[in-house]
């Protein structure tokens, strides 16, 4: 029986007839292509020209192996994010062809190293293993120690791409797309202050520290090995040549078994669903183990219980609330590490306050349903109470138990007090206000576009809202801050503890009141803000 023929040339072909077909989208997007491919190159080529230029530096071999780790990471989490923007990466395309799983492993992988990513990344790791490359042994070595490094990162990538495809392909994964501006502001914090670890004067030390440890975590171990074939440690340089083939072997079995699951075994589709009675039981049993909240009766309840259906079930809701989450723990958590001021809690109140504008925007064409069920002034304020508490029900005890943990971590217990009536006050100003600019100032928010803010044409109202908003909600905080001021100048900090519960009464007052002021104009403006929002469809 004659073999069958190979596939691997084929999808080469269909890889690159995709890039040339992309670019002849429009001339646009093949200037962008080209222009962005320039700063690739440009980027990887100065890497890789810097690593060249540690060659005798005491410090290369540390800024090597981190590379190299820094790649493999980037490669395994970047299908995480992008998904959506490639379709090879979805190998359940391919499930109608008569393709078995291990041929089209060998296609994709080879195919896989066709593109602007793969040459960038052997760019930087010819680097990398030329900054450790002494004697022509370590030279000999540093080839397939490269490619190695290039076979580990683009094999992971493919692999933690198939085993998650039915999740990137479900709505979780779109949620999961939306939050990866979380993970990149997340990440270049991070990334700032270990260049300011750095910049110590021991900064340097402690990467070579971290530099011993990553050297045994491939790819790192390939380049590794590179340095241990210069050295003439050869027994210890084949090892972790080993460890690197022994993982790009895991790596492309793991990928094989996704492929096996994806395209032969059967899923949820194909399998007959379990018995109602004891999905009923699985669900009572869960409905038990649930937590429930207490919520108020009547229309205020309803408010908060929808509103809080939102922030789980709406991507964009959902990422916004993580955003605020994670960035106002994070902001005070650089306070801790640089030994800063407590005072920088006031940031989880701020970016938490400000999920509260624009409450009728996000609605969208939904909003019809609370227009057709507000009828009086009474409504109206219900309805307001209901989002205001909604928001405030999540902000009050993260705002607590961050100024509280960070005002313990950084020995400034004694501004505790301060700090949280400031922070409370500055919450109750940010509802109040977004209160007042939900109603006035709405804006459509387009709901074929998960990564857009506002309708075109609307971006001002966006600046309005949130610069303008918050400059106002910390005007409105000037009778609690300026007594505070004035204890601090006078020296009577015995009595900056009366800050606490001024903070909390005035800030709300200040949401109670604006939602009571604001209700009969949101009475009036329904058809307005009804037709505003309607634009988002």
């Amino acid at each position: 029986m004659a073999a069958a023929p190979s596939v691997t040339g084929v999808f080469v072909r269909l890889k690159l007839s995709l890039l040339r077909n992309g670019l002849r989208v429009s001339r646009g997007r093949t200037v962008g292509w080209c222009i962005g491919v320039t700063f690739a190159l440009l980027y990887a080529l100065a890497n890789g020209a810097g690593l060249i230029a540690l060659r005798h530096n005491e410090h290369a071999p540390a800024a090597s192996v981190t590379v190299a780790v820094v790649l493999g990471v980037g490669w395994a989490v970047v299908p995480l994010f992008f998904f959506g923007g490639d379709d090879t990466l979805d190998p359940t395309r391919l499930t109608m062809l008569p393709l078995r799983p291990r041929p089209l492993l060998t296609a994709l992988m080879v195919s896989s190293l066709v593109g602007v990513g793969p040459l960038v990344t052997s760019l930087i790791v010819a680097g990398a293993v030329t900054s450790v490359a002494y004697g022509a042994a370590a030279a000999v070595v540093a080839v397939p120690a490269g490619v190695l490094v290039v076979a580990f990162c683009v094999a992971l990538s493919r692999a933690v791409a198939a085993a998650n495809t039915r999740l990137l392909t479900s709505r979780k994964g779109r949620d999961l797309a939306l939050l990866s501006g979380l993970f990149v502001a997340v990440g270049a914090q991070l990334a700032n202050l270990g260049a300011q670890s750095l910049s110590d004067s021991d900064g340097l030390d402690r990467a070579d520290s971290a530099g011993h440890v990553l050297r045994w975590i491939p790819p790192a171990t390939a380049v590794d090995a590179v340095r241990s074939t210069g050295r003439g440690a050869y027994g210890l340089a084949v090892l972790q040549l080993a460890m690197t083939a022994a993982a790009v072997a895991l790596v492309l079995w793991w990928w094989h078994r996704s492929l096996v699951r994806l395209m032969v075994s059967p899923d949820a589709s194909t399998i007959a669903a379990a018995s109602e009675s004891a999905a009923g039981g699985r669900a009572r049993r869960g409905s038990r183990l649930r937590l429930r909240l207490r919520l108020p009766e009547g229309r205020t309840g309803t408010v908060m219980q929808r509103q809080f259906r939102y922030m789980w079930r709406d991507p964009r809701a959902k990422a916004a609330l993580a955003t605020g989450l994670a960035v106002g723990l994070l902001l005070p958590l650089i306070a801790v590490v640089q030994h800063g001021s407590v005072y920088q809690c006031l940031w989880a109140a701020g970016l938490l306050g400000v999920q509260m504008y624009n409450q009728f925007g996000t609605d969208g064409s939904a909003f019809w349903v609370v227009a057709s069920a507000t009828a009086d002034r009474r409504d109206a304020e219900l309805e307001l109470r209901g989002r205001a508490l909604s928001v405030a029900v999540v902000a009050l005890p993260y705002v607590t138990v961050v100024t509280v943990g960070a005002a313990v971590l950084l020995g400034q217990v004694g501004s505790l007090a301060e700090t949280l009536g400031l922070a409370y006050a500055f919450l109750g100003a940010l509802l109040a206000v977004g209160c007042l600019a939900s109603v006035r100032f709405p804006y459509a928010v387009p709901r074929d576009n998960p990564f857009a803010n506002a309708a075109p044409g609307q971006s001002g109202l966006v600046v309005l809202n949130v610069i303008g908003g918050t400059l106002t909600g910390a005007a409105l905080c000037l009778p609690v801050l300026g007594p505070v001021l004035a204890l601090h100048l006078t020296g009577h900090h015995g009595l900056l503890w009366l800050a606490l519960p001024a903070g909390a009464i005035y800030g709300a007052a200040l949401a109670a009141l604006a939602v009571r002021f604001t209700a009969p104009r949101l009475l009036d403006r329904l058809p307005e803000i009804l037709a505003t929002v309607r634009a988002s469809s």
